[in-house]
């Protein structure tokens, strides 16, 4: 039965992987007994061995529980409401994501009001509301530890590395799939089929980049390969876009606009007739030179 239960060669490579082993560079005095060795730039490295040890012993406790739905996984911290939440899918659990309301497990008239036999979560530091909560109605606690997390009124302790989201999320599948092993729901012989990506916590913001660049792709993959893509050009609606401003008198002027009669043919533009300004007034007539003109000119008589 110790061989069934002991770490796997796969799963302590994955935990390698994921930097499960480091820790911080500061560690609480009830932390050191499940640190190995304090590396040259001050990063405490965890003991992998002891964390699958009470890896185990946590999935032995949840699996002891008749209802499911008695255990509640709570994650303050938005790199682990993900994988809180397949934990709870997969294993039949309740979770609280986001933020922790205050008297959840001891105001009965809260409309959220939960009496929970065992709670399982992500940090003691982030979490504490919960911890303290959890004390005054006698329920055991599970929580995955670093190196410089309290333990006050933590029962379990799993060491690991809370802070980075791949750690957070390959300890709640290895520890999701440990209960359903236990509980015969899932055989040690078969590799789960559910992956660990699905844990893993994802930024809105980079799923939307790679949505643009998705939708991106689709468009050049859209293009024949002969066909080279080119820049959108800025339609030019009855002469708009060719209206420059003129900032100093004698600039350029933009050319007009250039019309088609009904057969597609272009249309010469009418002349524009030029003012004389040598005229005192160009919008009347001008005047006959001279005195001795008949007409409009007007003459003068000496009285």
């Amino acid at each position: 039965m110790s061989n069934l239960l002991a770490l796997k060669e796969e799963d302590l490579k994955l935990m390698l992987a994921a930097q499960v082993h480091l820790g911080t560079k500061n560690c609480d005095h009830n932390m050191r007994s499940y640190t190995w060795r304090r590396r040259n730039d001050g990063v405490h490295v965890l003991n992998l061995g002891k964390t699958w040890q009470k890896l185990v012993l946590a999935a032995r406790i949840i699996v002891a529980i008749e209802n499911p739905e008695d255990v509640v996984v709570i994650s303050a911290r938005d790199i682990g409401q993900r994988a809180v939440f397949k934990f709870a899918q997969h294993t039949g659990a309740s979770y609280v994501g986001g933020r922790y309301t205050p008297g959840t497990f001891t105001n009965q008239i809260q409309r959220k009001y939960m009496e929970p036999r065992l709670l399982i979560v992500t940090d003691p530091l982030s979490d504490a509301q919960p911890v303290i909560e959890s004390s005054y109605v006698n329920m055991p606690v599970i929580a995955f530890c670093d190196a410089d997390a309290k333990l006050d009124f933590v029962d379990v302790a799993i060491p690991c590395n809370n802070r980075a989201k791949s750690s957070i999320a390959l300890m709640y599948w290895l520890l999701a799939r440990e209960v359903l092993r236990m509980r015969s729901a899932l055989s040690r012989t078969e590799p789960w089929p559910v992956m660990v990506d699905l844990f893993l916590y994802r930024d809105p913001e980079e799923m939307q980049k790679e949505a643009e660049d998705a939708a991106d792709e689709e468009i050049i993959a859209a293009v024949p390969a002969d066909q080279e893509v080119q820049p959108a050009v800025v339609q030019d609606f009855g002469g708009l876009q060719a209206q420059a401003k003129v900032g100093e008198w004698g600039a350029e002027e933009a050319p007009a606009a250039v019309q088609y009669d009904t057969t597609g043919a272009p249309v010469a533009a009418a002349p524009v007739a030029q003012a004389d300004w040598n005229q005192p007034n160009w919008q009347q007539p001008a005047a006959p030179q001279g005195w001795d003109q008949s007409g409009t000119a007007v003459t003068y008589q000496q009285q």
